[in-house]
């Protein structure tokens, strides 16, 4: 299960964070120490060579983000349920990109080679639908993103690895929003017309 997907750029700055699985430690913790945990991740992932192979355990990552007393009952009381255990189970799965980091949370019973494969996905997805995808597309573009994530992953799972089928997705998505757009501007002109006939007969 996928827990989060964080992308910041060369110099630790969150460009996108999102968080799954509510049961996730991580999902409760508050802004603030989420931005802190977006940091020490940076710091671990900036910090090693392009020879290291591109996943390493959460729990190694920084002693804060193993989980507190009360998260390491939540996640006994969950794992007799089936659900992901406490961040001890998680590992972060990235690939480097010019001058974004894509970094996944998982946990254990995700492949590492899949991972980065479904990261392959939504850079290609991105730069096929911004038309070579750069940082401040996903600055001024950050709902565009979320709808294109949304289409790959929801809730946690992987629902479409096809690029062809998430763009085609997208491109639907967008006409419906053109069309809506027109509806409205025709619907506010049929209104201005009526409103000065109006005040004309008047």
């Amino acid at each position: 299960m996928i827990q989060g997907i964080i992308i910041v750029n060369n110099h630790g700055k969150p460009r996108l964070t999102k968080f799954y699985q509510q049961s996730s430690a991580l999902y409760a913790l508050s802004e603030p120490q989420q931005q802190t945990i977006i940091r020490q991740i940076f710091t671990q992932i900036s910090s090693r060579p392009d020879s290291f192979c591109n996943y390493l355990e959460l729990d190694n990552a920084s002693s804060d983000m193993r989980p507190m007393e009360n998260d390491v009952k939540t996640s006994k009381t969950s794992a007799s349920d089936g659900a992901p255990s406490n961040n001890n189970s998680l590992k972060l799965i990235y690939r480097h990109y010019a001058t974004l980091y894509f970094v996944f949370i998982v946990d254990r019973s995700e492949s590492d080679l899949g991972i980065l494969d479904l990261i392959q996905v939504f850079v290609e997805s991105l730069d096929k639908s911004f038309e070579n995808v750069c940082e401040l597309d996903l600055i001024f573009h950050s709902d565009r993103v979320h709808y294109i994530l949304d289409e790959i992953i929801m809730g946690g799972m992987v629902l479409e690895t096809n690029i062809g089928a998430i763009l085609q997705s997208i491109k639907d998505q967008s006409k419906l929003h053109s069309q809506s757009l027109t509806q409205a501007e025709g619907t506010t002109s049929t209104s201005d017309n009526a409103t000065s006939s109006w005040q004309y007969n008047w």
